[in-house]
């Protein structure tokens, strides 16, 4: 963990929903986080530090990915044990597939986020899969299912990089809140 006190933006999600894509987009360098075909190759924290100023935070997909029993606890702890008590966490993009409903793990991480007071913003991934009738049928369904207004969650599509100028919204709103302060600003 860097020591540095910089901010740190977190990213999590389902096991191949898209973070390192999604990190990839926004930095604006292909290859930066590795993307792989093969879902749970993450098994670490990656730290990403932009332009001096703070972290994007990889943390380990969760759900999917073909790994024992308890290798996939201990992610758990690992992402926990980041989460919990990390005053340089300033918000957490929690990616959600926009073709798939919430998981039971999507709405447990929720929950958890909430009682703990960590801001986070829903991201659905992989929207020009999707025509437009189908996102927008898809995102009641997944903004009903994670207790959200239908218009919060920011869509993000790879291929023609929608949504990375809003996805930016709130990480420059969170970077500039005053450290330990997590109130959102929007």
């Amino acid at each position: 963990m860097p020591r540095d006190r910089r901010p740190q933006i977190a990213i999590v999600g389902r096991s191949n929903v898209g973070k390192s894509t999604l990190i990839n987009a926004l930095i604006g360098r292909k290859g930066l986080a590795r993307v792989s075909q093969t879902p749970g190759k993450t098994r670490a924290i990656q730290f990403y530090l932009v332009n001096e100023r703070f972290y994007l935070v990889d943390l380990p997909g969760y759900g999917y990915a073909k790994v024992p029993k308890a290798m996939s606890a201990a992610w758990g702890d690992l992402i926990r044990g980041y989460l919990e008590g990390n005053e340089n966490l300033r918000l957490l993009l929690l990616l959600l597939d926009s073709r798939r409903e919430p998981s039971d793990q999507d709405r447990q991480l929720r929950d958890w986020l909430d009682a703990r007071g960590v801001p986070w913003r829903a991201v659905l991934t992989k929207i020009d899969k999707l025509s437009g009738n189908e996102l927008a049928k898809k995102r009641n369904t997944i903004s009903s299912s994670i207790g959200v207004s239908p218009e919060e969650p920011i869509g993000f599509s790879s291929l023609d990089r929608r949504g990375v100028a809003a996805i930016w919204n709130p990480i420059d709103a969170a970077l500039s809140l005053p450290r330990g302060d997590t109130t959102t600003k929007e």
